[in-house]
């Protein structure tokens, strides 16, 4: 007995649900008073990445723009008054995306130098930092501690190339992003029981 009643009330739920969707469809099809609707929900196609730099393949100026393509049947009207009828096989604006700058230094090859062969000085010398990699070097990772830390601040991201551009990483893998508190950031007080 207790196995029914759920199934009841999925089937009033689908039902429900299926009424809301009519309606909805209804309401931004016709928006209000019956004029045509002036939007609607659109669906961004995934950006292409570039296999090399794992980024965007039209990244510039660290940005790139991915196509959005509206849901079929919306009608939209410019500010000239001019409607657009979209089927959902148009391309109805370019959304911008954040995207990185990246120069060929890879985060998995700075890692693995910095775990193997930092007390020599080599993840240094591979992210553009001559110096301290021959001071590294002569001082056999200082001592090793220099090479922990340096194995530490490269894992986490902390010290990159030394060009200022990003590491390689997967566009899909582990990236760390840095948050940051500034005037326009609030902060909400806690508030403790």
């Amino acid at each position: 007995m207790a196995a029914a009643c759920p199934c009841r009330l999925i089937a009033h739920e689908t039902a429900a649900a299926r009424l809301l969707g009519v309606l909805w469809v209804v309401s931004v099809t016709t928006g209000p008073w019956g004029a045509a609707a002036g939007g609607g929900e659109e669906t961004p196609k995934y950006p292409k990445i570039n296999d090399a730099t794992q980024e965007p393949v039209n990244c510039t100026n660290y940005t790139a723009y991915v196509q959005c393509f509206p849901a079929p049947n919306i009608t939209c009207k410019d500010f000239g008054g001019n409607e657009t009828h979209f089927t959902g096989n148009e391309v109805g604006f370019l959304k911008p995306i954040s995207c990185r700058n990246v120069n060929g230094y890879s985060y998995k090859v700075a890692v693995a130098l910095s775990l193997f062969l930092g007390w020599l000085g080599a993840d240094r010398f591979y992210l553009g930092y001559p110096a301290l990699g021959l001071l590294k070097f002569c001082t056999v990772g200082f001592c090793g501690i220099g090479s922990l830390i340096d194995f530490i601040l490269i894992s986490m991201q902390i010290v990159g190339p030394s060009d200022g551009s990003s590491y390689i990483i997967d566009y899909y893998g582990t990236r760390l992003t840095r948050l940051s508190i500034t005037n326009e950031t609030f902060r909400k007080t806690q508030l403790y029981p």
